[in-house]
């Protein structure tokens, strides 16, 4: 038996579990907050000093933690930039998050290369506001002299793996953290330095992507350190998904994401292509409006939380009486719609009642995400079962919507340290391709989440009525935008 560590350095704290090699099993964990200022005004903030990182680290894994540690992950928060001098010095604070500074650059570097659909084609995606391109685009055109001094590139989980290995001159990433960047083609499993130069207005030394089951290398103590990835990508290896599998992630906005065995170009820049953590591919549909329509109707209804909205929302039927709500309070990424409101239709004088209001709340949340997950299954995407992520996911008119809506088995995991699980996973594989015990192309087999499984049943007719409702009210609402 050997033992391994997983770290995820979220946009908030530090989480490390210690796994058991062989089975996964949870040995021990260790949690510290990331030592950060709210800005005026409240919000994560959007410029952070990664010494933070670093001193949240430690914290985690006070009290002897990583004793008998033989390998170590490293997972850390996408859509994040720490930006090197020469020397190896941080230009300025790391810019993190999805951060809307970046909104005009993004904008700026669609229309530099020709259109949404040459940036899907060159590397998989479409500029968004906190991809790191954005960001560096960003950076040439607000703080120059930074961008000048700019001459090294990693993400966040780069950086930690750079420093745990007491920053030696080689730096590595993998395919997952490469494939969110905008500068990255997972499609050809190149970098393309012309968009950096594109965006930042020069070029830029960059991390060298390792395979998913190499070690970025070994701490002078003998501790061997994996590739690391994206939380993303390191949560859903820590699931444990595979192909015929999708996760579907309700935060405020909503994200639907599956595996895959290629790379999907879309021209429409509705699916990011993201690599995963194994070596295939994670296509990633997101949506602007998930719990926020949720928090938006209990505010309008007057009562407390969501798990009152649930209980209110129970005491309708599908179909909430005619009432369908398209949940785009936001605007929307998918559909398009940017620029748009949110639609309640189907009053009649026998709907207008609180908890048929609170019913199609959820039912306009879970249908503009099997929306999204229409946009996958369209382009080939096998989807058998759908995992469901959040803390919405437990509330009851969830899950008792869900799999009749989205047509499919729902897997609801109890809640746990995915992304941290997913990282030991990573490094009890590197740690066996070393050790010459396991194939670096075929990753350990851990004990699966413990979750609840929900079957659409009979009622997947009566979902699939209620989704069709909805779908009739989208066209009439906004034709042709799926």
């Amino acid at each position: 038996m050997g033992i391994v560590a997983g770290l995820d350095s979220s946009p908030d704290f530090t989480r490390i579990v210690v796994c058991d090699s062989d089975t996964g099993a949870v040995l021990r964990q260790g949690y510290a907050p990331h030592p950060l200022e709210s800005p005026e005004g409240g919000g994560r903030p959007a410029d952070v000093d990664p010494q933070v990182w670093l001193l949240s680290l430690g914290e985690a894994a006070g009290g002897g933690l990583l004793e008998g540690v033989q390998a170590i992950g490293v997972s850390a928060q996408a859509n994040s930039v720490v930006p090197l001098d020469a020397q190896g010095n941080t230009v300025r604070p790391a810019m993190v998050g999805g951060d809307k500074r970046s909104q005009v650059a993004a904008a700026d570097l669609i229309d530099a290369l020709g259109g949404r659909e040459a940036w899907a084609q060159a590397v998989g995606s479409v500029p968004q506001t906190g991809q790191p391109v954005t960001k560096l685009r960003w950076l040439a055109r607000t703080e120059p002299e930074a961008a000048a001094r700019t001459a090294v590139l990693l993400q966040a989980h780069d950086w930690l793996v750079w420093q745990l290995l007491g920053r030696p001159a080689r730096r590595t990433t993998d395919r997952g953290g490469a494939s969110g960047t905008g500068y990255w083609s997972a499609a050809t499993g190149g970098y393309r330095p012309d968009l950096v130069e594109l965006a930042l207005g020069h070029h830029a030394m960059l991390p060298e992507v390792i395979g998913p089951a190499d070690a970025a290398g070994t701490t002078p103590e003998g501790l061997l350190i994996s590739a690391g990835t994206g939380e993303t990508q390191a949560a859903a290896f820590g699931l444990g998904i595979g192909l015929g599998d999708a996760v579907v992630s309700l935060g405020a906005s909503g994200s639907v994401m599956a595996v895959h065995p290629e790379a999907l170009v879309d021209q429409y820049g509705m699916i990011t292509s993201l690599a995963d953590a194994t070596g295939m591919h994670l296509p990633v549909v997101t949506t602007l409006n998930a719990v926020r329509a949720l928090r938006g109707t209990a505010e309008l209804l007057g009562v407390p939380d969501l798990e009152s909205l649930s209980e209110l929302a129970m005491k309708s039927t599908p179909g909430s009486h005619g009432l369908v709500l398209l949940p785009y309070l936001e605007g929307e990424r998918t559909p398009n719609l940017p620029h748009t409101a949110g639609t309640l239709a189907g009053l009649r004088r026998e709907s207008m009642r609180p908890e048929h209001l609170a019913r199609a709340a959820f039912e306009g949340m879970l249908c503009g995400l099997a929306d999204a997950l229409d946009v996958l299954r369209g382009r080939g995407v096998d989807v058998r079962r759908v995992f469901l992520l959040g803390a919405a996911a437990e509330l009851p008119a969830v899950q008792a919507a869900a799999s009749a809506l989205f047509g499919t088995q729902v897997v609801v995991p109890q809640p746990a340290d995915y992304a941290a699980i997913g990282s030991a996973r990573q490094a009890a594989w590197a740690l066996g391709v070393s050790q010459g015990t396991l194939d670096p192309r075929t990753p350990p087999v851990w004990q699966g989440a413990v979750a609840q499984v929900l079957e659409p049943g009979e009622e997947l007719a009566v979902g699939q009525a209620v989704r069709q409702q909805y779908v009739s009210v989208r066209e009439q609402t906004h034709p042709g935008a799926l």
